[in-house]
């Protein structure tokens, strides 16, 4: 079965309908940010070196374990050309993005696909697999895997690249190995794009062992992360950004328990349990499902692109709860009408 990698929720939004397809915080980036972004000096080349040095300490890395990027995209593309795998896998179903940028790059790509509900068995990882691809919490699974199992898949001749986007929707990051900088073998790559509200700005960073840092630089293009971007970098390594985190991410967490109640009380839907992300991921059962919640107001991400699923799955952000209310009311009569056509 062909999958669609390059799909992104963005293409599932449709002006007029609430927007439930991308997983980006609601209500924009916050003021404060916004600002400091606003107030930067355009006129001199970007430098890195305070930035990288916010990073690292917000980590606990040394700075040469630190390599800032234009968003996670460009470092998946980075470690796609840098490195020479033999044997690469990703853990589906997550973003695609991943797998895109190796079959791009020339490299042939493996799948290790979880079923239903999407835990991670590292023994379904090929033990000759030299790169391997996770995503923890996953996008679209919601699911976030245990540390300890993530980096039991680190080992001797091996690159586990974690991909972290959405490991701030977690109350104090419990499961995120950005402080593993003893273990060689790992990169962990981080976003600021969900939590901050900054998709337009495409910025991120890459935690790895210096001697990896320094390929992947080198194949890094001059600036291609910008001074606002730097300056982003800066203002949410702060201890004051850090608190704000953890609030939205506590009131994430009453907002997704409030749809998951909701999504509970609807027969026929299952839904991927213990999600932990601004996302849930479900299964209706009805291949037009995506069609028929347009037409009563609601544009969701499809599954179909996502290796493992198929047309029936639909992800869902996690909004206001009055959003919540409304989009379980309209999902139970979609499924309640079996002769409904597209």
């Amino acid at each position: 079965m062909s999958f669609d990698l390059s799909h992104h929720g963005d293409a599932d939004i449709v002006p007029g309908l609430v927007d439930l397809a991308v997983n980006v915080r609601t209500g924009g980036t916050p003021g404060w940010l916004a600002e400091r972004i606003r107030n930067v000096d355009l006129a001199s080349y970007p430098d890195q070196r305070e930035a990288a040095a916010a990073v690292a300490a917000r980590h606990g890395r040394a700075v040469d374990e630190v390599l800032l990027t234009a968003g996670a995209a460009e470092a998946f593309v980075l470690l796609a050309r840098a490195l020479r795998p033999r044997h690469a896998v990703i853990v589906h179903p997550q973003f695609t993005e991943p797998e895109a940028a190796l079959r791009a790059a020339g490299h042939e790509v493996g799948r290790a696909v979880l079923p239903f509900p999407f835990t991670l068995d590292p023994a379904l990882v090929p033990e000759d697999a030299d790169l391997v691809f996770v995503g923890n919490p996953t996008n679209p699974t919601s699911v976030a895997h245990p540390r300890a199992v993530v980096l039991s898949l680190v080992r001797p001749g091996r690159t586990v690249v974690i991909d972290e986007a959405f490991a701030d929707c977690l109350p104090g990051e419990r499961e995120s190995a950005t402080g593993h900088g003893d273990l060689g073998g790992l990169v962990v790559i981080r976003s600021l794009t969900k939590t901050w509200g900054l998709a337009g700005l495409r910025v991120g960073y890459l935690l790895a062992a210096p001697d990896l840092i320094r390929r992947l630089a080198a194949a890094q293009p001059l600036w291609s992360v910008s001074t606002p971007a730097l300056e982003a970098c800066i203002a949410t390594a702060a201890p004051r950004a850090l608190r704000e985190a953890a609030a939205w991410a506590g009131g994430l967490a009453a907002e997704r328990a409030h749809l998951l109640r909701r999504l509970a009380g609807i027969t026929g839907v299952r839904v991927v349990p213990g999600a932990e992300a601004s996302f849930v991921l479900l299964d209706t059962g009805i291949e037009d499902i995506r069609e028929r919640m347009l037409r009563r107001g609601f544009a969701v991400r499809r599954g179909g692109t996502f290796p493992g699923l198929g047309p029936t799955w639909i992800r869902v952000a996690v909004r206001d709860t009055g959003t919540s209310d409304k989009f379980a009311t309209a999902l139970a009569d979609a499924l309640n009408r079996p002769s409904e056509r597209a």
